[in-house]
């Protein structure tokens, strides 16, 4: 049974200001709240998590740096990649924040699968592979027992500032982009495929509820 789940797409918006909204809305819902997937983009930043290591930064150049409240190291963001954040309630679920690791990994693999692109996880460092080279990252926070930020999926970017870092904190690690391996991709298309493969992975089946600590 499809749970109440709103998908917003918020455009190209600044981090800061999506962040603060995921936050607001975080200690604002209660039990019968609707989750929410936002689907954004945003100009150049370049994020830290919780416990971030500034190091993991070679140089940032001219892009802002941000550390936030997610957990992982240091991500790029900017525009052509899709970021989708995943505002759940995860203690309604019974959820636990691996299984919902594992929905959005799952979620990338499914959607470069429908484009005849073979990926996979690694289970040392979340996140999504093409050949080794880091196509999806996740960086998830729990509060109150719901989930906020989520993941980011190379489509269509400018890949040159994740050398300016260690990505997710690994020296030499390669990005990639769906643009590499099918050419003329549309990222409004792939926007659409993300939610609704989102949808079908967090809200579409009906689980067993999972035993583990948020």
């Amino acid at each position: 049974m499809l749970q109440n789940v709103i998908v917003r797409d918020l455009g190209l918006t600044d981090y800061q200001d999506v962040w603060d909204n995921m936050r607001s809305l975080t200690q604002q819902r209660d039990s019968a709240s609707a989750d929410e997937i936002w689907i954004v983009e945003h100009p150049p930043v370049f994020t830290l998590g919780l416990n971030g290591k500034p190091q993991y930064i070679i140089d940032a150049r001219h892009i802002p740096v941000i550390q936030c409240d997610r957990g992982g190291q240091v991500t790029y963001h900017g525009p052509g990649q899709i970021v989708a954040y995943i505002l759940m309630d995860l203690q309604r679920r019974h959820w636990g924040v691996k299984k919902l690791v594992n929905r959005l990994e799952q979620t990338v693999i499914d959607l470069l699968a429908e484009h005849a692109i073979r990926a996979e996880r690694k289970e040392d460092a979340p996140g999504v592979y093409i050949n080794g080279a880091k196509i999806a990252a996740l960086g998830l926070r729990v509060r109150r027992g719901c989930s906020y930020h989520g993941l980011s999926f190379n489509v269509d970017m400018d890949l040159t500032p994740f050398s300016y870092i260690n990505p997710c904190g690994f020296e030499g690690l390669q990005s990639t982009q769906l643009k590499d391996h099918r050419p003329g991709i549309d990222i409004n298309i792939v926007k659409t495929q993300l939610a609704e493969e989102l949808i079908r992975q967090l809200f579409a089946a009906a689980d067993a509820p999972e035993k583990q600590n948020l």
